[in-house]
């Protein structure tokens, strides 16, 4: 017999009764039933109950066991009673009774229990992580994380792409966050930087004439930390391809991307691919507040100026008189009450505003009706009944006081609501509150029960502009990606930076960016055209990114590619909220890894043999 075991903890069955059998794995659980010991023994696979009585020869040894520990057990194969029998595992209808025990590894007392759901604050979970992977939703999680990869890979192979490997020491490259810098010791002085994507490797394995390549690549980011965002390094699928056009690229990875969540959605709706719309960014920021909008949320944010201008509501009114300024309305169907008008409102003050308005619709009541004609309610009531006053639909809130039924009305009708329906409204420069619009349309679509939560729904975001200006010094810089070829080529540089778009895109899913990226800028003179625009001199252009700039010059072909989020597709699929439960060891909030201890101080002697010397923080 192996020295550990013969079989796994999920193998035993019925038709094992009479074997003798040796297991090996944790102890998940201990119940002592009137001196019969009960474990759960717990290994990778499963679990397996085991017994052990006085009449066992290690029973002594036995009864000293504790949570946690790693033993390796020898026993006869039984059935169980059938009242006895836990059908929500596959050993259920059997146990082990014990016969001989090897302590393999005793635990000390633990700081986190393995069985049961109890919650732990995250700092003990990493740093405890050993014990935190344990458990079965954080095994579930990772071996999710692990057929997802193989999935990915199979499916690109099978669309005729290889996998190649890619520099994990290079130079460091603008990609729109910090790098990690790493000294060297043989170049005194000097540094390399992990790469934050193998972005400009691809592109060159391309003008070397690989005409597909893909990889699941480890990407490095100086990065603040996010629930979807490791602060320090991820994983992506990363692809490129010649001679395509964006299209091209959409049709590509857009049925592996759809396969993967078919495959292990749990059965959640998956569009067809070929039905995704393709949203240009400035509809999206427009209608959704977001580049990265949840369509599972029917709610669609509309402009409402006119309705505003002019109006009695003197804060919009004004408002609305300053250049580069709207009203938008959220609407919220279902959502007419008072009191939910009034959470939202404590929203927006949340959000640091200072508040929001809204406009609610409701059945005409006997009190509004007393308070417009100055009479009592119960002279409302009898006029109601009488039809003396006509019943129906009226607005409420105090926006619909200031500018009065015929706005209120012609809002309703933009808006296409009803009785029991509410609209909210955000003012000023679009850029200042869209993203608290999102995010309130993303909880107003929540708490309102409007999100099909059965759903992967996807969109491609496209037609991103390839420039921003800075609010306070009008300086021009790049919004995304550099590489990027603009839509129209250098006759679009020649004009207003800001209306040039490029063929960029984003893929989003249930409002998480899951893939970025863009037809490349393949041509030397357009590529120094475009950094000119965002203040890069040519030389330094040739000195930064002089690879690129040198193959280009070589017959470089049109290319594309994009990266899709290994980690925060698993997130999705494993329906976990933060991107650290489908990691196997990450970082904390502070970017720590406190199971590691690192970052860490290095020793002198390290730092002599690197050139450097550690200058003290205030």
């Amino acid at each position: 017999m192996h020295a550990y075991r013969s079989h796994t903890c999920a193998d035993l069955n019925k038709s094992n009764v009479g074997d003798t059998v040796r297991l090996s794995g944790w102890v998940h659980r201990i119940r002592d039933h009137g001196g019969i010991l009960f474990v759960d023994l717990r290994d990778h696979f499963g679990i397996t109950q085991v017994l052990c009585d006085p009449d066992s020869p290690v029973f002594s040894e036995m009864e000293k066991v504790r949570s946690e520990w790693c033993i390796r057990i020898d026993g006869n194969v039984k059935a169980r009673d059938a009242d006895l029998i836990n059908d929500k595992i596959p050993t259920g209808e059997i146990e082990v009774f014990v016969r001989d025990l090897e302590i393999l590894g005793a635990a000390d007392e633990l700081p986190l229990m393995v069985f049961g759901d109890q919650e732990y604050p995250e700092e003990t979970r990493l740093k405890y992580r050993f014990l935190d992977l344990r458990r079965q939703q954080m095994q579930e999680n990772m071996v999710l994380r692990s057929d997802v990869v193989s999935s990915m890979r199979k499916r690109m192979w099978d669309k005729g792409f290889r996998e190649y490997q890619t520099p994990i020491i290079t130079a460091s490259s603008p990609e729109g966050a910090r790098d990690f810098l790493v000294p060297s010791r043989i170049h005194p002085g000097k540094f390399y930087a992990l790469p934050q994507a193998p972005q400009q490797f691809k592109q060159l394995m391309m003008v070397a004439g690989f005409d597909k390549y893909f990889q699941i690549a480890p990407c490095f980011r100086d990065e603040d930390p996010r629930a979807d965002r490791s602060p320090t390094d991820f994983y992506q699928l990363d692809m490129e391809m010649s001679f395509v056009e964006q299209q091209d690229v959409f049709d590509t990875i857009a049925p592996v991307l759809a396969g993967v969540f078919e495959e292990f959605g749990g059965g959640r709706k998956v569009d067809a691919p070929e039905s995704w719309p393709q949203i240009p960014y400035a509809e999206a920021a427009l209608k959704y507040g977001s580049d990265k909008p949840d369509l599972r949320n029917p709610i669609e944010m509309q402009v409402v100026s006119e309705h505003f201008a002019g109006s009695g509501f003197a804060i919009f009114a004004k408002l609305l008189e300053q250049e580069g300024t709207e009203v938008r309305a959220i609407p919220a169907p279902t959502g007419g009450g008072r009191k939910f008008c009034d959470r939202m409102n404590k929203f927006a003050q949340g959000e640091g505003l200072p508040g929001m308005g809204y406009i609610f619709w409701r059945d005409k009541t006997a009190d509004s009706v007393a308070q417009e004609l100055g009479i009592s309610v119960k002279e409302a009531q009898a006029k109601l009944k009488s039809g003396e006053v006509e019943g129906g639909m009226e607005a409420a809130g105090p926006l619909a006081k200031n500018i009065g039924p015929e706005r209120t009305e012609a809002i309703r009708q933009q808006l296409g609501l009803g009785v029991g329906d509410a609209a909210f409204f955000l003012g000023g420069k679009p850029k200042a509150f869209e993203k608290i619009a999102g995010r309130a349309r993303d909880v107003i679509g929540k708490e309102l029960g409007l999100i099909d939560e059965n759903r992967f729904a996807f969109a491609w975001i496209v037609d991103f502009p390839i420039y921003e200006a800075d609010e306070e010094s009008g300086k021009i810089d790049f919004e995304h990606n550099p590489f990027s070829m603009p839509q129209g080529g250098l006759e679009a540089l020649n004009g207003d930076p800001l209306a040039v778009k490029g063929y960029q895109y984003d893929l989003a899913c249930n409002g998480y960016e899951l893939v970025s990226g863009a037809i490349r800028n393949h041509q030397p003179e357009i590529m120094l055209k475009a950094f000119e625009i965002a203040g890069y001199g040519e030389e330094e252009v040739k000195e930064r990114f002089g690879a690129l700039y040198k193959a280009f010059s070589y017959g470089a072909p049109p290319h594309g590619g994009c990266a899709a989020g290994v980690d925060r597709i698993v997130m999705l699929l494993a329906d976990q909220q933060n991107i650290r439960e489908v990691m196997m060891f990450p970082m904390n909030q502070r970017a720590e890894d406190l199971m590691m201890n690192a970052p860490n101080d290095p020793s002198s002697d390290q730092l002599m043999e690197l050139g450097l010397r550690v200058i003290p923080q205030e």
